[in-house]
């Protein structure tokens, strides 16, 4: 799979196998090799490009060099590449052996995946709450990466893991709309299928110099905390970002700056456009999965999805058209269920509204609530 299904649009399949290490991509159908674009240095390139052109290189598979790999020795690459082929063989050999419907290779699990994609030398602690889990990370880094092993911790606190460390909270903050900043102002997400926009204000931060002194150091903020939840939401496609507008040309440069080196920690690639004259940044940032949002959240079953929902003033006149429909039919009565909340209205605030109808049709009007409705809904009908 090149790339999972999000949200309305399928997963995008390809049958060119690719198989993940370490430190390199196996891709034993094709003859390529490829090196990750955040490996920046043109010396570390060529001497990555060298070691597989001329000491590594088989003649029928190709590979991609992960970012992980730069600065890591012949040895440690060589590792990985035998283990890779290694993995291939049997895949091959298996699949000679067996009858489909049979599984022939299974990715590592999801702990297995974070130590091998994330796991480095930057990592403080790797902290599991599982005695199993963490016996097989243990295994696993004991095999290939033995120098990380003191950073692997079991955790045994009173408390839940993730309330330990305050991951729920994170997550929580991760799916509001507004994410409040250290100085008071705020930011606002609205994602939609097409792009996301955010949107940056001071709220209660007022500065303690002049007014553009106050704005940069806002968008300073706001640019560190952009790109972190960036991360944490895995929001990708198009990104519009609405920054507080700045008149010096030199604030907007730093504001830039500051922006590019909060996402050059970022994994997935971005590409950012320089502050427009209105005070935005167009940038995109590279979508494999689901984000956060879709992934944990569901469209709600009263607004659909919109976020909003029909006031009860509307709905309101909407049953008063559907009375006026029903009173044309040949019924001496008509009743209506509505949500309780629209039902209060019409007896209140619409009380005269409902009281003319009756005059004009001559027909008794029996309002009733039902309390499984939603805002939205009701029924009118004519009783004979």
């Amino acid at each position: 799979m090149a790339k999972a299904p999000i949200g309305t649009k399928g997963a995008r399949l390809t049958t060119h196998i690719s198989l993940p290490g370490r430190n390199l991509v196996l891709m034993p159908t094709v003859k390529h090799l490829g090196i990750s674009r955040r490996i920046e240095s043109d010396r570390e390139r060529r001497r990555l490009r060298d070691i597989f052109t001329k000491r590594l290189r088989p003649k029928d598979a190709g590979f991609i060099i992960r970012t992980v790999a730069q600065g890591k020795s012949f040895r440690d690459l060589k590792a990985d590449a035998e283990y890779l082929l290694k993995t291939w063989a049997r895949i091959k050999r298996d699949s000679k052996k067996k009858r489909a419907p049979a599984l022939i290779h299974e990715d590592l699990s999801l702990s297995m995946r974070s130590v091998r994609d994330f796991f480095n030398e930057e990592v403080d602690s790797f902290v599991i709450d599982n005695a199993e889990e963490h016996e097989n990370v243990l295994q696993f880094i004991d095999q290939f990466m033995p120098q990380l092993k003191g950073a692997v911790k079991l955790f045994k606190g009173p408390s839940q893991l993730f309330e330990h460390y305050g991951i729920e909270a994170e997550i929580s903050r991760a799916l509001g709309k507004k994410v409040w900043l250290k100085s008071g102002g705020y930011l606002l997400f609205d994602q939609s299928e097409a792009l996301t926009a955010i949107d940056v204000n001071t709220g209660r931060y007022v500065g303690s110099k002049s007014l553009e002194e106050t704005i940069l150091k806002t968008n300073l903020e706001a640019v560190k905390e952009i790109a972190y939840q960036l991360r944490i939401r895995n929001v990708g496609g198009i990104i519009i970002l609405d920054l507080i507008d700045m008149e010096s040309m030199e604030n907007r440069e730093k504001v830039y700056q500051a922006l590019q080196e909060a996402l050059s920690e970022d994994k997935s690639r971005t590409n950012i456009l320089k502050i427009s004259e209105l005070g935005l940044v167009e940038m995109t940032r590279k979508r494999t999965h689901e984000d956060l949002i879709r992934y944990l959240t569901e469209a709600c079953s009263v607004c659909e999805g919109r976020g909003y929902h029909k006031s009860r003033r509307t709905v309101c006149f909407e049953i008063f058209r559907e009375i006026e429909k029903e009173a044309l039919s040949n019924t001496k009565n008509i009743v209506v269920f509505a949500a309780p909340s629209v039902v209060a209205r019409m007896m209140n605030e619409e009380k005269k509204h409902v009281a003319m109808l009756e005059d004009r049709f001559g027909k008794k009007i029996a309002v009733k609530q039902d309390p499984a409705f939603h805002v939205e809904q009701y029924e009118v009908f004519g009783k004979h």
